[in-house]
C-alpha cells in the first residue's frame, strides 16, 4: 500500500482496498466520486489532478504526505482563494447550469457525476467505530438537528464550521460495518447534514461549496430513496439561486423538487415546492403564474397530513405559508405598488408567530415589511419598522440580511428627498453594511 501511494496509483490503493473487504460504493462514498468514476480508476483510468488526489487522501483517511501531497503555501494560498469564491459572473453561470444538469440526474435516478466536497482539513480526526448501530446514527440525527436550530437563530456564520467537522464524522462511518438498515438510514442521516452543511455554506457566502454539499447531499438522499429530502435540497438550492437571481434556473430546481415531492407523497413538500416556484415567478415579474402557484401552496398544505410530518419538511407550517404569500407579493410589489395590500398582512401575521428561534427569519419578515410600507407611502411607520428590521439583524451571523436588507435601503433612498426619518434610515443601513 505505502509503494502505491508513494507512486500515486490509485487503481492499485483501490484494488488493494477491494482486497480488503471494502465496496466501491464505500470508497465513492469516502472520496466524494461517483461508483462510475472508482470503476473506471479500478480499470486503470490515472488520477493525475492534484485536487482529485488530495480530495481521496482526505476522504480516505491518508496523510498527504504518504501520497506526496504536502499542504504547501502554494496549495494553501490557492483552498483560500478557493473560499473566497471570487469567480466571475460567467463562471458562475456555467456552475449554475452544470449543477442543474446534475440536479436533473440524480432527481430522474441517471447516473451522475459527482460533485467537488467541500474543501477541508481533516488532520487529527476521531476515529470512528468499527462496527455501528441504529444509536450512532441516531446520534448524528440529534447533532444535526441542533446545529439547524443554532443556524435559525443565529445563522450560518455561527456554525458552519461545526457541521463541516460533524460531517467530517459522519463521512467516517460509511467505512464502519453495519446492517443494511443501519447503513441506509445513516446514507439519509449525512445526506441530511451535506444539505445543512450547503444551506451555511450559502448563508456564508461560500457559493461553491454550497455547491458541493448539495450536490452530494442529492446523491446520497437517492441512493436511500429518501425522496421528501430530495425534495428539500432541490429547495435550498433552488433558494440560492433565487438570492443570486437566477430567477429561470430558480425555477426548473423548484420544478424538479415538485416531482420528487410528489413521488413520495408528501403534500407538505409539494407546498414548499409550489411555495418557492412562487417567489421565482414573482422575481421573473409574472404575477398570473406567482398568484396561481400560492394557491397551490395553500391547497396542499390544507391537504397535508401533519400530524406526523418528515423532519425535513416540518418547519413548513401555517406561520410559514403567511410568510411566503408575504415574500411573492413584497416581491411584486417592486413591479405593482397595488400587492403591498397584500404583502403587508401576511407579514404582520407571520411576525407575530415568529420567536427567538426564528430570528433571521424575523429579520426578513421586518426588512420586508418596512419596504413594503415605504412603497406604500406610510413613510413614518415605514421607517419605524425599519429600524426594527436594523436592530434585529445586528447579531445575526449571516451574509443573506444585507442583501435582504438592500429593497429597503433602496426605498429609504427614494424617499429621503421628502422625509428625515427615510433618510436617516438609509444613513442607519449604509453604517450597518460597512461594519
Amino acid at each position: 500500500m505505502r509503494e502505491a501511494l508513494a507512486a500515486r496509483d490509485v487503481s492499485n490503493v483501490y484494488r488493494l482496498l477491494r482486497r480488503e473487504g471494502i465496496s466501491q460504493r464505500q470508497i465513492a462514498a469516502q472520496t466524494g466520486q461517483s461508483q462510475s468514476e472508482v470503476s473506471e480508476i479500478l480499470k486503470g483510468r490515472q488520477v493525475m489532478a492534484y485536487d482529485v488526489l488530495a480530495r481521496i487522501a482526505d476522504g480516505l483517511g491518508i496523510p498527504r504526505g504518504s501520497m506526496g501531497l504536502a499542504y504547501d503555501e502554494q496549495t494553501e494560498v490557492a483552498v483560500a482563494t478557493a473560499e473566497k469564491d471570487p469567480q466571475p459572473e460567467e463562471d458562475e453561470n456555467v456552475k449554475r447550469r452544470r449543477f442543474l444538469a446534475h440536479a436533473a440526474a440524480v432527481t430522474m435516478g441517471a447516473a451522475t457525476i459527482s460533485s467537488d466536497p467541500d474543501l477541508v482539513s481533516r488532520t487529527e480526526r476521531t476515529p470512528a467505530p468499527n462496527a455501528i448501530g441504529m444509536t450512532d446514527v441516531r446520534q448524528l440525527e440529534a447533532a444535526t438537528r441542533a446545529l439547524r436550530a443554532l443556524d435559525y437563530q443565529y445563522g450560518g456564520g455561527f456554525c458552519r464550521d461545526a457541521v463541516v467537522a460533524q460531517l467530517s464524522w459522519g463521512q467516517q462511518m460509511l467505512s464502519s460495518s453495519a446492517t443494511e438498515m443501519v447503513r441506509d438510514r445513516l446514507f439519509v442521516a449525512l445526506a441530511d447534514l451535506h444539505n445543512l452543511a450547503g444551506w451555511t455554506s450559502f448563508d456564508t457566502g461560500k457559493r461553491s461549496s454550497a455547491r458541493s454539499h448539495f450536490g452530494r447531499a442529492l446523491e446520497l438522499a437517492r441512493e436511500a430513496k429518501a425522496h421528501p429530502l430530495v425534495a428539500n435540497i432541490l429547495y435550498r438550492m433552488g433558494r440560492v439561486y433565487l438570492h443570486e437571481d437566477a430567477s429561470n434556473d430558480a425555477l426548473k430546481l423548484f420544478q424538479l423538487g415538485q416531482l420528487a415531492a410528489q413521488e413520495s407523497g408528501s403534500e407538505l413538500a409539494v407546498a414548499v415546492l409550489c411555495a418557492n416556484e412562487a417567489w421565482a415567478y414573482a422575481q421573473l415579474d409574472m404575477p398570473q403564474q406567482a398568484i396561481r402557484s400560492l394557491g397551490r401552496t395553500r391547497d396542499e398544505y390544507e391537504r397535508a397530513d401533519k400530524s406526523d410530518p418528515e423532519s425535513w419538511v416540518k418547519f413548513f407550517n401555517q406561520t410559514d405559508v403567511y410568510a411566503m404569500t408575504g415574500t411573492v407579493h413584497s416581491v411584486l410589489a417592486q413591479y405593482h405598488r397595488e400587492h403591498t395590500k397584500y404583502a403587508i398582512p401576511a407579514l404582520e401575521r407571520c411576525l407575530t408567530e415568529y420567536d427567538e428561534s426564528m430570528a433571521r427569519s424575523r429579520t426578513f419578515m421586518l426588512s420586508m415589511l418596512a419596504t413594503d410600507h415605504l412603497i406604500d407611502g406610510n413613510i413614518e411607520y415605514g421607517t419605524k419598522v425599519g429600524r426594527s428590521a436594523i436592530e434585529a439583524a445586528a447579531p445575526i451571523k449571516s451574509g443573506r440580511v444585507k442583501d435582504r436588507l438592500r429593497p429597503l435601503q433602496n426605498e429609504a433612498q427614494k424617499c429621503s428627498a421628502v422625509s428625515e426619518d427615510a433618510r436617516d434610515l438609509y444613513e442607519r443601513i449604509a453604517k450597518f453594511f460597512a461594519a
